[in-house]
């Protein structure tokens, strides 16, 4: 019979009871990133379909006032020129120049309303910037404009009123 050597420790071939468990820390701690990896990829996701869902709710805001603004044109249109393709509407036309509107401050005042609605502010610009009316500016003109200009300011919400939209535009008919 053969004598054996004692080998070191550190040596000597694994065996079961060597191990002592490493494979289990190492697959624990692969398991652990893994499960942050999928929480922080859930989160994203979550993220992501709240901004799609806002720039929904935003686009859908500005279609209705750009919708909005075009159907307004379309009346303006009619009454100036008495085409269009629109049904005729009764539209409330200002008619005073140095009134001091804002198209921002209007909306801005039109965005804390209760409940939500559209709203649509039509102004005649064109004796303001054409030269005629009277220097005091801020009575109606007297006479008939030549070269009609309107200021179209529109102020909209989508269905749920949870965004809201505001389109300033001129229009010469």
């Amino acid at each position: 019979m053969r004598a054996q050597r004692l080998l070191p420790r550190h040596a000597r071939p694994a065996t079961r009871q060597g191990q002592q468990g490493a494979a289990l820390y190492v697959a624990l701690m692969m398991l652990i990133l893994l499960a942050l990896i999928g929480i922080v990829g859930m989160q994203v996701a979550g993220l992501q379909e709240r901004m799609a869902a806002n720039y929904l709710n935003t686009n859908l805001a500005f279609q209705t006032a750009e919708a909005d603004a075009r159907e307004h044109e379309c009346y303006l249109e009619g009454l100036v020129n008495r085409t269009g393709t629109c049904a005729a509407a009764a539209v409330d036309v200002s008619q005073i120049c140095d009134d001091g509107f804002d198209a921002g401050s209007w909306a801005a005042a039109k965005s804390v309303d209760v409940p939500q609605a559209n709203r649509v502010s039509v102004r005649e610009i064109g004796p303001c910037i054409s030269g005629n009316s009277s220097l005091a500016m801020g009575t109606a003109p007297v006479s008939e404009d030549p070269n009609p200009v309107y200021q179209i300011t529109v102020y909209a919400t989508n269905e749920a009123a949870s965004a809201n939209a505001a389109i300033d535009t001129i229009f010469r008919p």
